[in-house]
């Protein structure tokens, strides 16, 4: 879609940071839903290392589901106050490994200024308190957040006084993009940070609801709040002698025409959704599932086997994964494929078709990656083209869009990177993990053990 809108003339201000620099297609994490990805963003790393394993997930240590937001409806079923505690503050807090340092940290401890704006996994050096008054009595988990120095997440944490309008006004219209270029263009007027993540959310949701061919109009609302930066610098020329800029999407999206309802592959067993006000107690399995991703977590002594050969056959279900004898496995229509690592390659046996480049960019490194997560159900799931997972409030974007799976469609992303003088130090296969470690090389600081560092030095 940025091509199509870059040929159409339609996208000016990605328009010229692509002329002006380096434009190449990566690759993100898996699942490939927006709290995975943004995690990976923020740590430079993939899920066996942060810990955040999809948009829902259940949590073992509290025996619960985290709904971080899949839909309204999901919310609801999970406990709104609880999803809200979630994806607000436990995601950035609590979930996300503190062995992950993130890239917020990493250069706000080598006394860089940072800013962030509506990034959910934001995790800093400085306390910001609610904007919002905290009712007397209430459970305070809210009243203070740790982010960057320059902090802004939707109206609720405002390092500074802007002046910006509320955030959430009218998505269809792209309130939240405005409200991310109103701050945008305050903070670069005062030249008020070192390194700054803007995120533009907007595009996704109009995406979601119309699908992503139909969404060019909200393209065109993301590139205007980027025209808002330059615009605020003096113009696109003095903006990149000011700045070097990369623009990515966290993940790709794709058309879906067909729901599926993962719970059914495991109906004879005693199942565990999540819904507020039930418990998991004599449950043998938790099935999370949202957009074109799920899992399925064993509660009882069924082996990870056993639960991916229910799976055989089902609607919706392309790739089934899970791990055995140290080995990850990839199951489609009963056919396998084995591998694990092996001296900075993969061992292979099996169909190795089963997980093609082609298909499956870096698909054995983001599968076994999301295999390993800590958080991870035992077996992970990943849905055929053009069907998504019905969510726990039993919703879903037919006739839409959707993301989550590892096939391509979902899974490659646009990098447009410029104002770098000596050329974009990224490799030739760019994953978003590798974006935390560039921005670390750009200022000379040494990329931590948890970052998956692939960039060479820019010092």
């Amino acid at each position: 879609m940025l091509e199509h809108g870059l040929d159409q003339a339609r996208l000016p201000a990605l328009g010229l940071l692509h002329e002006a620099g380096t434009y190449v297609h990566g690759t993100t994490t898996f699942p490939s839903v927006t709290p995975v990805c943004l995690t990976s963003i923020a740590t430079g790393a993939h899920p066996d290392v942060h810990g955040v394993p999809h948009l829902v997930w259940y949590h073992r240590a509290e025996r619960r589901v985290v709904e971080y937001g899949s839909s309204f409806a999901a919310v609801r079923a999970a406990g709104t106050r609880r999803s809200m505690r979630d994806s607000i503050f436990a995601m950035a807090h609590e979930h996300v490994s503190r062995d992950a340092l993130t890239v917020f940290e990493a250069l706000e401890d080598e006394g860089l200024e940072c800013g962030a704006i509506n990034f959910t996994c934001y995790r800093g050096r400085t306390r910001h308190a609610l904007k919002l008054p905290v009712p007397a009595g209430r459970n305070r988990w809210y009243e203070a957040a740790w982010g960057p120095r320059r902090f802004f997440f939707f109206n609720l944490y405002e390092s500074d006084p802007t002046g910006a309008p509320l955030a959430i006004r009218s998505r269809p219209e792209g309130s939240i993009d405005a409200y991310a270029a109103n701050i945008g263009r305050w903070l670069v007027t005062r030249d008020g940070f070192d390194f700054l993540v803007f995120y533009l959310p907007d595009y996704d949701y109009a995406s979601h609801l119309v699908g992503p061919e139909g969404a060019l109009a909200a393209l065109e609302r993301a590139d205007a709040s980027i025209g808002e930066l330059m615009a605020a610098a003096g113009g696109p020329e003095e903006f990149l002698d000011r700045y070097a800029i990369v623009v990515c999407s966290d993940h790709g999206q794709t058309a879906v025409e067909r729901i599926a309802r993962l719970p059914e592959a495991f109906a004879d067993l005693a199942v565990f959704t999540g819904r507020r006000g039930t418990d998991p107690a004599g449950a043998d399995v938790v099935v999370t599932a949202s957009n074109r991703s799920g899992m399925a977590y064993a509660l009882g002594d069924q082996p990870p086997r056993e639960l991916a050969e229910r799976l055989d056959g089902s609607p919706g279900v392309d790739l089934v994964l899970f791990r055995e004898d140290e080995e990850a496995v990839v199951r489609r229509s009963r056919e396998e494929l084995r591998f694990a690592p092996d001296n900075g390659g993969w061992r292979l046996s099996g169909d190795e078709q089963l997980l093609d480049a082609a298909t499956y960019p870096n698909g054995f490194e983001r599968a076994w990656s999301a295999l390993a997560c800590p958080n991870a159900g035992e077996v992970i799931v990943s849905a055929a083209a053009g069907w998504e997972f019905e969510d726990l409030g039993h919703r879903h974007h037919v006739g839409g869009g959707s993301h989550g799976s590892l096939l391509a469609g979902d899974s490659t992303i646009p990098i447009v990177a410029a104002g770098f003088d000596a050329g974009v130090p990224l490799p030739e296969d760019p994953s978003v993990t590798d974006l935390a470690p560039l921005a670390l090389s750009h200022f000379g600081v040494e990329a931590p053990a948890s970052m998956r560092a692939r960039v060479r030095s820019s010092a």
